[in-house]
């Protein structure tokens, strides 16, 4: 039966390109040719050029989601007598919680508010008093549209002798990544997100003193971890057989970013979307409300609190008849507002390849609907 073609408005996976799509249709290769290795030293090229990267990062290459990556920088970087603090600014941030605690880690937890980026006074009091070993952040948290100064934590950080572990997974392609300013010892991202690609890799930028701790740690795993990842990644290679069909399409992606439209150009894109969004927004206060102020707002995603009066699944409903899949928030965060009776959110991604026009006619529609749903 022939399946509906939605465009994409979702947090990830993101819409594609034409183009990206055909590249899934160029030659199979054996993942240990000589044809491997070119098209991984073509990706690594242009990823080191769209992380702004320093060169005493390495990259790796992990099959899987951004997870994936981000649990191998865990498992190799925390011993099972370091003591772990994971710090949280929404659902993605509980996820390395999560992840440690099934790895048997001693963690604790810093939450912020939703909606709100991290506070760093409270994170040099939480550092100073803890003595941690190992920080996870979260850049870009999706779940509630809010970047938070990564550079400012990292330093702090380091200063208390810590690592610090960033989760890059919703900016990484949208915007700077900061590796160079911020030193992570692991900067973990993926290819769904604002590459504009297929789900299935993680990208691990790894600083040189995060190998040194890696060394130390014993019961790594296999898969995850992170010294044979970067091992093979020096050898232009995938610790384990890869999708090749993904990897043509990086290559071809990749390139267009970083040769075609150009890597300032595309985080300059996202911002200008983010206005447009939230400009939009402030204009209909009968239905929606900005969570999160000018200064925390992602570069890749917006998120609003609609009017009690809507209903997100006739909603969803609604604008699945006009093309598009949209996103009604993230379920675990939603059932934390609706329990404390607070308004429901929306996210509206202006990541990857969506373009200006092309949000616009999403956002006409969005309007059109709501509109109608709330009369």
């Amino acid at each position: 039966m022939p399946r509906q073609a939605l465009e994409l408005f979702i947090p990830g996976p993101t819409w594609l390109r034409p183009e990206t799509r055909q590249a899934a249709l160029l030659p199979e290769f054996g993942h240990r040719d000589s044809q491997a290795r070119e098209v991984v030293s073509s990706i690594f090229d242009n990823l080191r050029a769209i992380a702004e990267l320093p060169d005493d990062y390495d990259i790796a290459l992990v099959n899987g989601s951004g997870s994936t990556g981000m649990e191998c920088a865990l498992r190799s970087l925390v011993a099972d007598d370091d003591r772990l603090l994971c710090v949280t600014v929404g659902v993605f941030g509980a996820l390395f919680h999560s992840m440690a605690i099934g790895n048997g880690k001693q963690v604790e937890r810093l939450d912020f508010e939703p909606g709100c980026s991290i506070d760093l006074d409270v994170l040099e009091h939480t550092l100073r008093n803890g003595r941690f070993n190992v920080v996870t952040l979260t850049h870009n948290e999706s779940s509630t549209g809010v970047v938070s100064d990564i550079v400012g934590a990292c330093r702090l950080i380091r200063a208390h002798g810590a690592l610090p572990i960033v989760d890059g997974v919703s900016l990484f392609g949208g915007d700077h990544s900061r590796i160079a300013d911020a030193l992570p010892a692991v900067y973990a991202t993926t290819t769904q997100k604002c590459l504009a690609l297929p789900a299935g890799q993680a990208i691990l930028f790894v600083h040189r003193d995060a190998l040194d701790k890696a060394a130390q740690v014993s019961n790594r795993g296999y898969t995850s971890d992170l010294l044979k990842h970067v091992e093979f990644g020096r050898d232009r290679q995938i610790m384990t057989t890869p999708d090749t069909t993904l990897l043509n399409q990086m290559q071809v992606q990749l390139d267009t970013i970083v040769h075609a439209e150009g890597v300032l150009q595309r985080f300059a894109r996202h911002r200008a979307m983010r206005a447009t969004v939230r400009a939009w927004a402030t204009a209909r206060p009968d239905r929606f409300e900005l969570f999160v102020a000018d200064a925390d707002a992602s570069p890749s995603l917006t998120t609003v609190s609609i009017d009690p009066a809507l209903d997100p699944a006739a909603l969803k409903a609604a604008m699945r008849e006009r093309g598009y899949l949209i996103d009604t928030g993230h379920k675990k965060l939603n059932d934390i507002l609706g329990a404390q009776s607070r308004r429901l959110l929306i996210r509206i991604p202006h990541m990857g390849d969506i373009g200006p026009a092309m949000l616009d006619r999403y956002l006409d529609a969005l309007d059109s609907e709501s509109a109608a749903l709330r009369r």
